[in-house]
């Protein structure tokens, strides 16, 4: 028979027991739930460092597009509404920038898409050594600084030192020096030309990329049924690439006007008569020349909204058409 203070002993122990047995579950609770945190934990800086360098600079620019100021620390900012907006609409420098952002936009797909995807289908079936010779000299001019590329381009194209003008002069007996930068007509086709040159390596490399990727049982079943280059190229290797095809294109979409600022900015200013000028251009020169920052920030909220329907109506496109070897 147990005693009093064994009993109280036996209780104790008992409680301490069962004490234990709570914090343990309660340890292990806190690490679940600790664990579904975890992964989030990892992305923490990564995030605070997209909030703090994308999203803020995005909030202070759609703020700033209701004031009206000049940059300087001591200049009031004006609260001016919705005036900037539509001062900016009815600039004839917006529509001309516009125009010309369309024009840098379709004119740089032949570089950015067709030219690419030519060179990368047709350099996938030869030699191994020699096919990463040609990849890597159509490569070379992405590698290369826009400034540095704008001055060569300067040099070539001359009016009267260029080696294009004197060959002009040679073989076609051409009197008058071609103005490539200073012609209305001829300045932005110029500036397009250098835009696609440059970026023709960044997607041949892409394209060259996702044609190793591909089964090459599906060109064995072809070359069984005597299937063509052209029919195997057709119905195999373009429907396989159609995710690429898209990718390509909505870049190609979203900064053609941003790849071609360098190129404005050093070569021409976004003349001859803002015939070069486009809307990447047209914000920095509201931005920084005539430091209107009101009108820079509404033009830039306008464009933010006009590029991200145009990315969420390629990313359906995506969806929707692209074909994937599963």
């Amino acid at each position: 028979m147990k005693t009093p203070k064994s009993s109280v002993l036996a209780y104790r122990e008992t409680r301490r027991v069962d004490s234990a047995a709570g914090v343990k579950r309660i340890v292990k609770a806190a690490l679940r739930r600790l664990s579904r945190v975890e992964p989030y934990l990892y992305l923490l800086p990564a995030l605070l460092a997209v909030a703090f360098w994308i999203y803020r600079p995005l909030l202070q620019t759609v703020k700033l597009s209701f004031y009206q100021w000049n940059l300087l620390p001591a200049s009031p900012k004006t609260f001016v509404g919705l005036q900037n907006y539509e001062r900016i609409l009815t600039l004839p420098d917006m529509k001309t920038a516009v125009v010309n952002s369309l024009i840098y936009m379709i004119g740089i797909l032949p570089f950015s898409l067709v030219l690419p995807l030519i060179i990368a289908i047709l350099t996938d079936g030869i030699a191994k050594r020699a096919r990463n010779l040609y990849r890597m000299l159509v490569f070379l001019p992405m590698i290369m600084a826009p400034v540095v590329v704008s001055v060569i381009w300067n040099w070539i194209l001359h009016p009267t030192n260029g080696i294009v003008n004197h060959k002009l002069q040679e073989w076609f007996a051409v009197s008058e020096p071609v103005r490539f930068f200073t012609d209305e007509r001829l300045a932005i086709w110029s500036i397009l030309f250098i835009t696609g040159w440059k970026m023709i390596g960044f997607s041949t490399l892409i394209f060259s990329s996702a044609l190793t990727g591909i089964n090459r049982d599906y060109y064995e079943a072809a070359a069984v049924d005597r299937a063509s280059r052209w029919q195997t190229v057709r119905h195999i290797t373009l429907p396989l690439l159609s995710p690429y095809i898209i990718f390509i294109l909505m870049l190609s979409i979203l900064f053609s006007s941003e790849w071609s600022f360098a190129y404005i900015n050093v070569l021409t200013h976004g003349g001859p008569s803002n015939s070069t000028m486009n809307i990447y251009y047209l914000l920095w020169n509201y931005g920084f020349k005539t430091f209107a920052i009101g009108w820079s920030s509404a033009a830039a909220v306008l464009f933010f909204i006009v590029f991200g329907l145009i990315a969420w109506g390629m990313t359906k496109l995506s969806s929707r058409f692209s074909f994937y070897d599963h």
